[in-house]
């Protein structure tokens, strides 16, 4: 064995870790034979300058599993050669949200006992981002990346591009200079315009339509230029709303709200006057969920299929075909609207 090169002492995974995954390797690549004796724990750590009660303890675990036996006075030989190591994806996200969480749970799920999935946080901050894959480059086999920041023109490539691009997918968001890279994305523009069309006959009930767009959360400026582009191409009356307000919420109007919080106080607001959704004010919420499917006898919605999202990300990295595909965006019709 020729360790020396292939221990990374400033890694984040124990020692004795990274001792267990050279061996299973050498066992899937055929170096080490059913039967066969492998080098002693002496050896081993010697060789990896390692102590040997690292050592000692990857062999343990080896021999715990099945895949080493021991015979006194002689030592450790190869007992299980049909070895399957689970693919290790880290997946990297602005912040935590009822949608990022059905991405997760879809991509776990439809990755089954195959893949271990762990999660990382770098809260829309470019350097967050940064630390985050320089620590964990060499940790995982794929990178599944969500890439939204505060700065719309942060140069998230070169931090993506340390990456080896077969190791790298990108999901919800379309970086314009990563066209070379796979991803699973929105097209939010596009997607707003097509979705509210499907609604507009119900939203031509309406005296005017509002979008509630807090400028201070970081959402794509594209859902509000397809929003105008949409009231501009069916000549509706709209306007754009920062910070909802009580004196926002008017009759006989409709409001198309992309922040959950916004919601809950729209709804609260509209209670308190005492008016029905769906019949004295419109309401269409954005990014689907079962909470909304309940709340108020049925929240209509637009939405991407975030379960899809994440069964397409595990579809691709089982089969190993990395592509572009564009995730489907729905209109979700409910009581509110």
């Amino acid at each position: 064995m020729s360790y020396e090169l292939r221990i990374n002492h400033d890694s984040e995974i124990p020692k004795y870790k990274q001792v267990v995954n050279l061996i299973l390797s050498d066992i899937e690549a055929g170096i080490f034979k059913k039967g066969q004796r492998i080098p002693s724990i002496n050896e081993t750590s010697e060789e990896l300058f390692l102590s040997r009660d690292t050592v000692e303890k990857a062999y343990v675990l080896l021999k715990k599993n099945g895949i080493l036996s021991s015979v006194r006075g002689k030592g450790y030989y190869v007992n299980q050669i049909n070895i399957q190591q689970k693919i290790k994806i880290a997946l990297v996200l602005n912040k935590l949200s009822n949608y990022k969480r059905s991405i997760y749970y879809s991509l776990a799920r439809n990755l089954g006992s195959k893949a271990n999935v762990d999660v990382f946080i770098y809260n829309y901050n470019l350097e967050q981002f940064d630390e985050i894959v320089n620590n964990q480059l060499t940790n995982y086999d794929y990178f599944v990346i969500l890439p939204q920041f505060k700065k719309e023109n942060a140069d998230v490539e070169s931090v993506i591009r340390k990456i080896p691009k077969e190791k790298v997918l990108l999901i919800d968001r379309n970086i314009s200079t990563l066209k070379d890279y796979a991803i699973v994305y929105q097209e939010y523009e596009k997607d707003i315009q097509s979705a509210l069309g499907e609604g507009i006959e119900l939203i031509k009930k309406y005296s005017k339509i509002n979008l509630v767009f807090p400028l201070n959360q970081y959402y794509s400026k594209n859902i509000l230029r397809g929003f105008q582009i949409f009231c501009q191409i069916n000549s509706l009356q709209f306007s754009i709303i920062d910070q909802l307000s009580e004196a926002d919420v008017k009759k006989d109007e409709a409001f198309v709200l992309i922040s959950d919080d916004d919601l809950f106080r729209f709804i609260k607001i509209s209670k308190s006057k005492n008016w029905k959704l769906g019949k004295d004010v419109g309401v269409v919420a954005y990014n689907d969920n079962t909470v909304k499917e309940l709340l108020e006898d049925g929240i209509t919605t637009i939405s991407t299929n975030h379960d899809e999202i994440g069964r397409t990300a595990a579809q691709m990295i089982l089969s190993k075909n990395f592509r572009r595909i564009k995730s489907p965006f729905e209109f979700v019709k409910r009581n509110s609207l």
